[in-house]
């Protein structure tokens, strides 16, 4: 009973951890100061802290005589700071590694750094994670403290550079590693864009012209006596019904991609079954698949390279590829490893890795060079997925544009054609 007993206490007093550290990110407040130095110049700035009087004592430390502390005025609009994004993250590794490997100590880089955010939020959270370490955690441990913004990825990454003496390295390759993912995050954002919001406006303009539009047609059309074409009276019928029931429409269209996302996130099978389904389609799943590969390789590559265990790095590489369904392949390969399968057997059986991935790690097993293998791999799929978005508009350009001509330029005839009658019987 007492084995049992000693997880809960230790996820239980984690989770009440890191509760503290988000509460004493909220509790801590910028101040604006003014003051003079010993030579009796004026200086000003700002500096978090929980009070007044934490604000004078640094100051005090720093030799200047603070003549005005007060709080920072919040602004009308955002003044809890907007959420902290991963695009930020990547930056902040970025200036730590540089900030180390230039000799400056960790709590003056950290220091530094959060003196120069903009965003409050990433602000106060840098500064909680200084006063944690000045307090005689290790980096690893504050970073830990904040596990939606440093996964258990970086904190892993992290730990293997403290207890090796290298941080300033790993740093670097953490550095690295975010600003690769994050581009490659932004090239998959730019293929799926672009599309997307083609049919969104095509959508709006076919309801605007339903709604707006057409009517004015139809009070025209009612002049002419005569019975109108099948086509147009379809048009007819169905702006009648988008201006009566829209509201009726909005509500089911809402509700359904609400429901959708409801489902995807809470649950895992129709998570895995739309990831599945998305990765069938002809180009965009071509993406998909090269970006959950390039992912899964570097990842992988970081975490080898770095120290970890392979067994504990797939650990940290299941939730990096960014796909259900890659996600779980990579679960069943961890699991493959554990009992003693190679790596190339364990990828080769999930099915979903082309044949020259798992020929490149099955060199690098041998060759006891598996990390530079996995980085080569990584390097040629995240080519290979720039090359595919750079080619993705000019190849969905003719599929765009019959998509809007048969919307907009077939609500257009539509309504015309009762027009091209008349003239006809005229003439």
């Amino acid at each position: 009973m007492a084995t049992a007993t000693v997880p809960r206490k230790t996820a239980a007093a984690a989770a009440a951890q890191r509760g503290r550290a988000r509460a004493e990110v909220s509790q801590l407040q910028t101040f604006v100061w003014a003051g003079k130095d010993k030579r009796g110049a004026s200086m000003k700035g700002e500096y978090s802290a929980k009070n007044v009087s934490l604000v004078k004592a640094e100051l005090r430390r720093q030799g200047i005589n603070p003549t005005t502390v007060k709080p920072k005025p919040k602004p009308l609009f955002g003044a809890a700071g907007k959420t902290i994004k991963a695009r930020e993250i990547a930056v902040f590794s970025r200036q730590i590694s540089v900030m180390m490997q230039a000799g400056v100590p960790l709590v003056q880089g950290l220091d530094i750094i959060s003196s120069g955010q903009s965003n409050i939020r990433m602000k106060n959270m840098l500064v909680a994670i200084k006063n944690d370490i000045e307090g005689g955690s290790t980096l690893n441990e504050a970073l830990g403290k904040f596990p939606v913004q440093f996964d258990e990825l970086f904190c892993n990454l992290v730990k293997a550079g403290e207890s090796a003496g290298v941080l300033d390295t790993v740093l670097d390759t953490v550095a690295t590693y975010k600003e690769n993912i994050e581009t490659l995050k932004g090239k998959i954002k730019k293929a799926m864009f672009y599309p997307a919001m083609v049919m969104v406006v095509a959508i709006i303009v076919s309801a605007i012209l339903l709604i707006f539009v057409v009517p004015q047609f139809e009070s025209v059309f009612k002049g002419f006596g005569a019975d109108l074409p099948a086509f147009t009276q379809m048009i007819v019928a169905a702006s009648r019904f988008m201006t009566s029931y829209w509201w009726m429409v909005l509500l089911i269209v809402g509700g359904t991609v609400g429901a959708l996302i409801f489902l995807y996130k809470r649950s895992p099978a129709f998570a895995h079954f739309c990831a599945r389904a998305v990765l069938k389609l002809p180009v965009i799943g071509q993406i998909l698949h090269q970006s959950a590969i390039a992912r899964f390789a570097r990842t992988l590559g970081v975490t080898f390279r770095a120290g970890v265990p392979l067994v504990e790095a797939l650990d940290s590489v299941a939730g990096a590829t960014g796909s259900p369904v890659y996600n779980a392949a990579v679960k069943r390969i961890r699991e493959d490893v554990a009992v003693g399968h190679q790596l190339q057997l364990a990828m080769r059986q999930a099915q979903l890795f082309p044949n020259m991935v798992v020929q490149m790690v099955a060199i690098g097993e041998e060759s006891g060079a598996l990390d530079k293998m996995l980085f080569k791999i990584a390097e040629f799929y995240e080519q290979e997925v720039n090359n595919a978005v750079d080619a993705l508009a000019s190849l969905l350009e003719p599929f765009i544009m019959v998509i809007i001509g048969t919307l907009v330029g077939g609500m257009v005839i539509g309504m015309y054609l009762p027009i091209f009658k008349l003239a006809a019987v005229v003439g």
